[in-house]
This record gives C-alpha cells, sequence and structure tokens, in this order.
C-alpha cells in the first residue's frame, strides 16, 4: 500500500520554536521539528480543543496553549494519562517542504 503524501508547509515556513499549524487536506495538523526529526499530529487537543500547532514544544513534548495538556509528538501519548493518545501522522522532508500521510 503506497502513502498519499500530501504537501503541509514549506521547510522555511517553520518557525524557530519548532512548532507550526497548518491545514492538510481540510485537516488541522501541527508540526513539530525537534532534534530527531520532524513531526505530524492531530492539531486539535483531546481535552478542550485547543490548537496544538500554536502551543510550545519541549524536547520531544508539545504542550496545548488552553490548559497544559502534554503530548509526546513521536508517539501521541498524553504524559500523565495512559488512556488518551492523540493521531500521530507520518512525515517526509522533500528538498523543500514537509509532506505528511493521513492515512
Amino acid at each position: 500500500m503506497s502513502l498519499n503524501w500530501i504537501h503541509a508547509a514549506l521547510l522555511s515556513e517553520m518557525p524557530d520554536s519548532g512548532v507550526l499549524e497548518c491545514v492538510v487536506d481540510g485537516q488541522i495538523v501541527a508540526l513539530f521539528k525537534t532534534d530527531d526529526g520532524y513531526h505530524a499530529v492531530d492539531g486539535i487537543c483531546p481535552h478542550q480543543g485547543g490548537s496544538l500547532g500554536k502551543g510550545s514544544l519541549h524536547g520531544c513534548i508539545a504542550r496545548c496553549p488552553w490548559h497544559g495538556w502534554e503530548y509526546d509528538v513521536r508517539d501521541g501519548q498524553h504524559q500523565s494519562i495512559p488512556a488518551v493518545k492523540i493521531t500521530t501522522y507520518r512525515v517526509r522532508v522533500t528538498e523543500n517542504a514537509i509532506e505528511v500521510a493521513l492515512s
């Protein structure tokens, strides 16, 4: 099965904070740049709908700007509630862009 890679952002659009919100195929996605590469997750926090792409990044941990819920951007796991996990997406980097596979 081949993946459907969709343009998410240009590499030049990633801010120094390493956090970027974008819309990929009509879906809000949060992109993160960490020391080990780029990561993409569902951009909406399941707690109360905060925008993870407008939050902050601490190592590999994304923090929702609304209530401080934290997720590992590598696997989507909430940092204190084992039952909560957000969707992660595959990411690839081309010459000048970040692409995401939503399925």
